[in-house]
């Protein structure tokens, strides 16, 4: 295993265990990735910026460290990359957006701290789109989905999707404030996870809406996921909405649906959605039962105006976000962010509330119903692997916007964790994704229960077709 073309799909619990036994150095493997970012992103735009000089310093800091005996985590050594959201210290962060082009933060975020204590190697920031809304920039080229260009690559998160994917990256951080660490997972084959809001810091994360923005990992396996995620979260005294939760044991953690209960609304995870979902949704109820597990029929709660009144809630907030900027350099804005912003700082008081109400209605609803059961299963989104052409218009459309979001972001609202992970391919070969609903501060059971679908199944290590491989 000696060039990049052996190493640069291995799963990050795979790589740390060849780091760790000396059969890989951290500077070969950073070599290696550098040397692929530098020979396909150029077709993928997976990229804001490239930080070539910081990933080959911290990897040859590792490499000396773990020739001392030194091992920081399971994370030393390895190669990573974070959405263009997350502050780095002297590193542009720039949000997917022109306006803040030269915009460098004189702190790292907290997430990036602690990474950098687990001696992780940064090799960039990844394009996002615009303020983490729908769309990118017009003066930015968007990131093309390794697996057909004429697919989306998910939303805001779609460059951390892409180039972990493409084996550009060995994982990646991203953020989901409607779904934008579960669409670019879906659309790319991966798994990622969407924390209890408040178990990862946002500190040092540029800000699109309050209540709704999470950060968290985008990677290949569950396993990955939980590696990423235990060294992220916990509490962080910078973060006054973090919560005082301890950090996940990795090793305490085995894949298993023994003693599980998954609920199951048949009704809400099948209308208005693609019949290669609904077939795929039921193989995981099979593989759950299979597993040990017990699947339970449940009611959901009304997702239909919490993800209606998603647009506004976000709008209300993203205007308070941008109000050093927005309107006073409107001009370069981008017309679907703009729309954005207009309409939260256009809605009334009185409709917020009602809106927040709504939310309130739904959270604790949502906490009643998972007393009794562990998990619920349900998909990313209602249909396959959607086309630019197809979402050429989502932007701009409320209802449409609220069809592709109705399975994701209910849940920013209120607060829940949610894993993302594969569950098969359309016919045209394209990635589809589902994902578990979890109690608050329920990750070890998400990552549980996604370690052990992927222990029966290969979906997660399918990987695209790159034509210029």
């Amino acid at each position: 295993m000696n060039n990049s073309t052996d190493i640069h799909y291995l799963e990050m619990h795979e790589l740390s265990q060849l780091i760790r036994s000396r059969k890989l150095s951290p500077v070969e493997v950073t070599k290696a990735q550098l040397s692929r970012i530098e020979a396909l992103d150029g077709k993928l735009n997976s990229y804001a910026r490239v930080t070539a000089d910081i990933a080959l310093e911290q990897a040859q800091q590792a490499e000396d460290e773990l020739a001392k005996g030194i091992c920081r985590s399971p994370l030393h050594g390895i190669p990573i990359a974070f959405k263009d959201l997350i502050d780095i210290a002297g590193v542009v962060t720039a949000a997917g957006m022109p306006l803040h082009a030269h915009r460098i933060p004189e702190h790292d975020a907290t997430v990036v701290t602690r990474l950098r204590e687990a001696g992780t190697v940064m090799l960039g920031k990844l394009q996002m789109t615009e303020g983490a809304f729908a769309i990118h920039h017009p003066d930015i080229v968007e990131p093309n989905n390794p697996w057909g260009a004429a697919y989306w690559a998910g939303a805001s998160s779609s460059g951390a999707g892409v180039a972990t994917a493409a084996g550009l990256c060995y994982g990646s951080l991203g953020s989901d404030t409607g779904g934008s660490i579960r669409f670019p997972c879906a659309a790319n084959g991966l798994t990622g996870l969407k924390p209890t809001w408040g178990r990862v810091s946002r500190h040092g994360v540029m800000e699109m809406a309050a209540s709704l923005d999470h950060v968290g990992p985008i990677t290949r396996s569950a396993r990955d996921t939980l590696f990423l995620l235990s060294t992220i979260s916990g509490h962080d005294p910078l973060d006054p909405t973090s919560l005082s939760s301890v950090c996940l044991e990795v090793p305490s953690i085995e894949p298993s649906f023994k003693g599980l209960t998954v609920g199951v609304d048949l009704e809400w995870i099948n209308k208005d959605v693609d019949p290669v979902i609904q077939k795929a949704l039921e193989e995981i109820i099979r593989i759950i039962f299979a597993g040990g597990g017990r699947v339970k029929k449940i009611k959901m709660p009304d997702t239909y105006h919490v993800s209606s009144n998603w647009e506004s809630h976000c709008g209300v907030q993203i205007a308070v976000a941008h109000e050093e900027t927005y309107p006073k350099y409107a001009a370069q804005y981008g017309s679907a962010l703009s729309r954005l912003i207009d309409g939260g700082r256009q809605l009334s008081g009185m409709d917020y509330q009602r809106i927040l109400l709504e939310a309130q209605r739904f959270n604790g609803a949502m906490d009643a119903l998972l007393q009794d059961i562990d998990i619920i299963l349900a998909p990313v989104q209602p249909y396959a692997a959607p086309t630019h052409d197809q979402l050429a218009n989502l932007a701009q459309d409320p209802e449409a916007n609220r069809h592709l979001i109705q399975f994701t972001a209910p849940f920013n609202v209120s607060g829940h964790p949610c894993m993302s992970f594969p569950i098969g391919l359309t016919d045209n070969h394209m990635p589809i994704g589902g994902q578990f609903i979890g109690r608050k501060g329920g990750e070890a059971t998400l990552c549980r229960a996604g370690m052990a679908v992927q222990e029966v199944s290969d979906w997660h290590k399918l990987r695209p077709n790159l034509n210029m491989e």
